[in-house]
C-alpha cells in the first residue's frame, strides 16, 4: 500500500463568517451537535476528538465571554487554544494580515478572530488554508448568535411551532441584532427591531430576514412604536453605546433611547406575556440599557445564554473541525 494516499479525501475547508452563508438544515446541525455535546459532558463524558489540533484565537479587541468559551472548548475536547491578544504577536506592525493568515493557516487547524472590520476576516478566510471563524466583526456576531439560538431553543415556549415564536429586539442596531435577525427567521420566527429610526436595523438586513421569511414563515420588520412588544417570547438587548460608536459623543447618542427603549419591568409587562424571556448578550452597562431588576429578574436567561457561548463553540470547532459526526457516533455508541 502506498503510504503516502490517504483512503478519504481530505475534507473542503469552510469557514464560518456570517450565519447567513449557511441554510437552516446546516445551522440546526450546529446547533444539535452542540446542545448533545453540551448534555454528554455535563452527565460526565469526556470527549477528546480534537486531540493535537489547535485553534489560534487572533484579538484585536478585548473579549471575555468569546475567549474563555474558545479557550475552555478546546481544552475539553482535547485540543489547544493560542490566545493571541494585541500586541503579541507581529500583526499590524510588521506583518499584514494575509502574510499574517497564511502563516497561522499551515500552523493551526482552525483560527477564531475577533476583528475591528468585517474586511479583516473575509482577508484571513481567503488566505488562510485552515477553517476560520468570526468571533465578532463590525457587521455580525456568528457565533453569539449560535448561542443565542441554543438559549432560544433551551427556553422554548410551551405549546407553540416556530411560526409562533416573537422575538423582539430592543434598541440599538448593533451587529448582534443584525445576526439576530437572520438567525431568528431562518428558523421561521417573527423578528421586530424595536428602535429609534435613525439607528434602525439598515434595509439590507431586513431584506434578510424577509427572504429567510419568505422561505421558512415567520417575518422580519423594524418598529418604533411601543405596541410591536406585545406578544414577545423574547426581549433582547444589547449595549447602546459600543465598540463603534466613540466618534459621537456617549450623552449626545444615548439620548436617543432613553428612557423609551430602556428594558425595565414596564417594558417586559408591556409584552402581555407572563413567561417573556430577557436575552443580552452581554457585557451590559446596567440600568442604562437595562435595569438590574430586568437583568437580575426572573424573566432573564441572559445567564444561561453566556454559559451557552461555551455549548456553541464546542459544537463550532467540533464541526469545522470536521470531527462533528465521528463525535455525534462517539456519544451514541455510550463513548466507545
Amino acid at each position: 500500500m502506498d503510504g503516502y494516499t490517504l483512503t478519504h479525501k481530505t475534507p473542503t475547508k469552510k469557514d464560518f463568517l456570517d450565519t447567513a452563508d449557511f441554510d437552516q438544515s446546516e445551522m440546526l446541525d450546529i446547533i444539535k451537535l452542540s446542545r448533545t455535546v453540551r448534555d454528554y459532558i455535563k452527565k460526565g463524558g469526556y470527549l477528546n476528538s480534537l486531540y493535537h489540533k489547535s485553534l489560534a484565537m487572533l484579538f484585536e479587541q478585548k473579549s471575555t465571554r468569546t475567549r474563555v468559551s474558545f479557550e475552555v472548548a478546546m481544552e475539553q475536547l482535547g485540543g489547544h487554544a493560542l490566545n493571541l491578544a494585541p500586541g503579541a504577536i507581529q500583526l499590524g506592525k510588521h506583518e499584514t494580515i494575509e502574510d499574517t493568515a497564511q502563516v497561522l493557516g499551515r500552523m493551526c487547524d482552525m483560527i477564531m478572530s475577533r476583528v475591528d472590520r468585517h474586511e479583516s476576516i473575509e482577508a484571513l478566510a481567503k488566505y488562510a488554508k485552515c477553517p476560520v471563524i468570526n468571533g465578532m466583526s463590525d457587521r455580525v456576531h456568528p457565533t453569539q448568535g449560535v448561542g443565542d439560538m441554543i438559549t432560544i431553543f433551551d427556553h422554548w415556549p410551551a405549546g407553540k411551532e416556530s411560526n409562533d415564536v416573537k422575538v423582539v429586539f430592543v434598541g440599538d442596531a448593533t451587529q448582534v441584532c443584525n445576526t439576530i435577525c437572520e438567525i431568528t427567521t431562518k428558523m421561521g420566527m417573527h423578528f421586530v427591531h424595536y428602535g429609534p429610526e435613525n439607528h434602525k436595523i439598515s434595509d439590507e438586513w431586513l431584506r434578510k430576514g424577509q427572504e429567510n421569511a419568505r422561505k421558512y414563515g415567520g417575518s422580519a420588520i423594524w418598529s418604533d412604536d411601543p405596541a410591536c412588544l406585545f406578544g414577545a417570547d423574547f426581549i433582547y438587548t444589547d449595549v447602546w453605546y459600543g465598540l463603534y460608536d466613540k466618534e459621537t459623543p456617549k450623552e449626545v447618542y444615548m439620548a436617543d433611547f432613553y428612557p423609551k427603549y430602556q428594558v425595565n419591568d414596564e417594558l417586559l409587562n408591556a409584552t402581555g406575556n407572563p413567561n417573556v424571556k430577557f436575552l443580552h448578550c452581554l457585557p451590559a452597562n446596567r440600568n442604562e440599557e437595562v435595569t438590574d431588576s430586568v437583568l437580575d429578574g426572573p424573566h432573564s436567561v441572559a445567564w444561561d445564554e453566556a454559559e451557552n457561548r461555551l455549548t456553541a463553540q464546542r459544537g463550532l470547532v467540533l464541526y469545522f473541525g470536521n470531527v462533528a459526526e465521528a463525535t455525534l457516533d462517539y456519544i451514541k455508541k455510550g463513548g466507545k
